[in-house]
């Protein structure tokens, strides 16, 4: 027997497993002789002058079965002269037709041919999925790069008598159930996607009665958080509800990944030759990926921790990437002194100074941050004058913030949208705290003016023309004073608005829209200027960099784009999900996108290359908000089963659950310092959590264990800091203003 190579592996690539696993002769599969399983390599004849390789010449013998049964005589004599393969070997290594061995046979045919055809299809599944990787499904939603679906499902012809397939997956049962304790956790992970996949080769095989008992009698055994999964699925009944299943394309595209110890990797290996258990073998080579890392098992909880996406675990490999997640080193400005300041030091009886101060958030990050990236890493837009205002304004403000504590809780200011009958559907306040914008389901976007000052447009051409454009105020003049009022609707998409985002320097507003159009609108004129066309379905949201002039949006098509507002056409598609892009979050430094989706898992794209550098698991249901921590070293994430969880983006692993919530989580928010997480659920309540305890808890030393988990501790209960209940209103969105007064937005609910 060949040692397991170190490290994560695929099993279709271990060679000698094969021909261990089938060593008994009635169940040896084609191409079991020799020195390795059937791989990906295409049906080529042998080069001229040498044999060809066995495995290649078991491939060349299949192709001569089919052709002689089809009565294809010339075509049989021209391979078999190109091949230099004689009859003597044909006789001697073609495949039997009834699948080998007597009438009892594991893996027995459909008497037909059929092993050469399932070796024909085999050949030519490996072959189409030879260039992808095993995490990197096709995208599977428009018609233009959707997988063949022929192709697909013919991974699914039949290997074996269907009266047996409760049989097989009884005996594993059995097995794993009667394993030590240590085991039995991370081999119960193969339950799921072995039911899935022999439920699914039943149906294709058109045995819908056998297919039936067999998901009414082991659809309760899986996970609880499956369970919209099976929802789905029990309505594949038929072979022809198959083609074209998004859910069916999900899991033959992609390989579900498990992560299991090599102790007990070795003993299900085991279990699966000694009793030729080649049905079971076959599915977990082909859809399976096995993960295998040294050192103790996981428990339980460590595994639940980390199950529940659609497509299992995320590869150890695939959170490996270097990320830099520092912030950019702030531009050199100076604040100057306001006159209360001046006023104060002249109380004080010392001398006026007409020096200027520095912020001191801002000087903390003068110096460069070594994990930050170059600063001319993605082009970013220049600051305007009008840009380093605002800096200014923020700077001074940042002084006068409120430090928050456990013991200094931060207040908070609930806006209600009462008599709401168009349906909130979205909510965003401006960083400044001075606009709060809200999509609705009857196509609009609303904007208020949450201060006294209202909300004015621009004025028409022919009176700009008339405007001294050198006086002082002439950014007043221009504004029309008619057109004054504290609130505006703006009208244009043509399906209910799901995401809103204003621009750092508030001239902008985006809307994403279920019409899957984005648009960008102009908050001096409160028109339209553009509508960005790319997503072929709803788009769920979108939001602008901190810097402006990007954007990005995800949408039911499965896909995030990164967009810049003077383009119409995306600068970066983000393609890997594998259901649709629910929430979209730009870094602070605005050099990655975070996206959650419906496939339960997080990621984490790199905007300058696209290349997806994180992949998270441990969600239970779709993800419906995330948010980075002001140093950017940290994600929070929170979906429609109530927790949220914490990432450490340098190390790419779950630091963090927080339990508490009973229904979605619609919004995170960090406080300006980091100190404080709040949450807003559908649950009509606030939660704030203490951030920093959370994460100081962690131990870094955990983070080098070869096996890439660390043991999370239980203690949401001590890092809740308290709970804020509304009467019955659900809490849309979240924002901490920059005195780190914490706002609340949600439409009210008589009901």
């Amino acid at each position: 027997m060949a040692a397991v190579q170190d490290g994560p592996m695929e099993l279709e690539s271990e060679k000698e497993t094969k021909p261990e696993i089938l060593s008994d002769g009635s169940a040896k599969l084609p191409g079991s002789t020799g020195s390795g399983a059937l791989s990906s390599s295409p049906l080529t004849a042998a080069p001229a002058g040498g044999a060809p390789k066995p495995e290649e010449q078991q491939t060349l013998i299949a192709v001569l079965q089919f052709l002689k049964r089809n009565k294809l005589t010339e075509s049989v004599e021209i391979l078999r002269r190109e091949a230099g393969l004689s009859d003597d070997q044909e006789d001697s290594q073609a495949p039997d037709a009834g699948g080998g061995g007597g009438p009892g046979a594991v893996g027995k045919g459909d008497g037909n041919g059929g092993d050469a055809n399932s070796l024909l299809s085999r050949v030519s599944i490996a072959a189409a999925a030879a260039p992808q990787t095993a995490l990197t499904p096709m995208p599977a939603k428009s018609a233009d790069n959707q997988p063949d679906v022929s192709v697909v499902l013919s991974a699914y012809s039949q290997q074996g008598d269907p009266s047996l397939y409760q049989v097989y997956y009884s005996g594993l049962k059995n097995f794993i159930e009667s394993v030590l304790d240590c085991h039995r956790a991370e081999l119960s992970q193969l339950f799921y996607p072995l039911f899935v996949h022999m439920y699914l080769e039943l149906v294709y095989n058109n045995h819908e009665n056998e297919a039936k008992a067999f998901f009414e009698k082991f659809s309760g055994d899986q996970e609880c958080y499956y369970q919209d999964d099976l929802r789905v699925l029990c309505g594949l009944t038929k072979k022809e509800h198959m083609k074209g299943n998004e859910v069916l394309l999900d899991f033959r595209t992609s390989r579900f990944v498990l992560r299991i110890s090599r102790d007990s990797y070795q003993l299900l290996k085991r279990h699966l030759q000694e009793r030729h258990n080649n049905q079971i073998w076959n599915i977990i080579q082909e859809h399976l990926y096995i993960d295998i890392f040294d050192g103790m098992s996981r428990s339980k909880g460590q595994i639940d921790s980390m199950s529940g996406s659609l497509a299992g675990e995320a590869k150890r490999e695939a959170n490996k990437a270097k990320v830099f997640y520092g912030l950019l080193k702030e531009p050199e400005i100076e604040v100057p002194l306001d006159d209360e300041d001046e006023e104060a030091e002249n109380e004080e009886g010392k001398p006026k100074k007409k020096k200027t101060k520095k912020d001191s958030m801002g000087s903390k990050s003068k110096k460069q941050d070594p994990n930050a990236p170059q600063q001319n890493r993605i082009p970013l837009p220049e600051l305007k004058d009008s840009d380093k205002l605002d800096k200014i304004m923020y700077m001074k403000e940042s002084t006068k913030r409120i430090r928050l504590s456990p013991d200094n809780l931060p207040s908070i200011c609930f806006y209600t949208f009462l008599n709401a009958y168009q349906g909130l559907t979205a909510v965003d306040f401006t960083d400044d705290s001075s606009l709060l914008a809200g999509g609705f389901a009857d196509s609009t976007v609303r904007v208020w003016s949450v201060t006294p000052k209202k909300l004015r447009k621009v004025k028409s051409a022919a009176d700009l023309n008339l405007i001294d454009k050198e006086s002082d105020d002439v950014l007043e003049r221009i504004m029309d004073e008619k057109t004054a009022s504290e609130s505006k609707i703006l009208y244009g998409h043509s399906g209910p608005v799901y995401g809103v985002s204003f621009s750092p320097d508030r001239n902008y507003l985006l809307s994403s829209s279920e019409d899957g159009t984005i648009r960008l609108w102009s908050l001096q004129t409160f028109t339209c200027l553009v509508g960005y066309k790319g997503h072929n379905y709803p788009v769920w949201d979108t939001q602008f960099s901190p810097f402006g002039y990007y954007f990005v949006s995800g949408g039911h098509d499965r896909v995030a784009r990164l967009w810049a507002t003077d383009h119409y056409q995306p600068l970066r598609i983000f393609a890997g999900h594998l259901a649709d892009v629910t929430c979209t979050r730009f870094h602070p430094n605005s050099n990655y996108v975070a996206t959650g989706s419906a496939d339960r898992t997080v990621r984490l794209w790199d905007v300058l290359n696209g290349n997806c550098v994180r992949i998270f698991t441990g969600h239970k249901g779709p993800i419906h908000s995330l948010a980075f921590s002001p140093n950017g070293k940290f994600l929070a994430s929170g979906s429609t089963d109530g927790r949220v969880l914490l990432w450490d983006i340098g190390h790419g692993l779950m630091i963090g659950e927080l339990k508490g919530h009973t229904d979605t989580i619609y919004s995170l928010k960090f406080s300006r310092d980091g100190e404080i997480l709040a949450s807003g659920s559908m649950d009509n309540t606030v939660r704030l959590w203490d951030a920093m305890k959370a994460f100081d808890d962690i131990e870094t030393d955990d983070f080098t264990a070869a096996t890439g988990h660390i043991h999370l501790p239980d203690n949401s209960q001590e890092l809740l800091l308290g709970t804020y209940l509304t009467k019955a209103t659900a809490v849309t969105h979240l924002h901490f203003t920059r005195r780190n007064l914490l706002l609340a937005a949600g439409a009210y609910n008589s009901q």
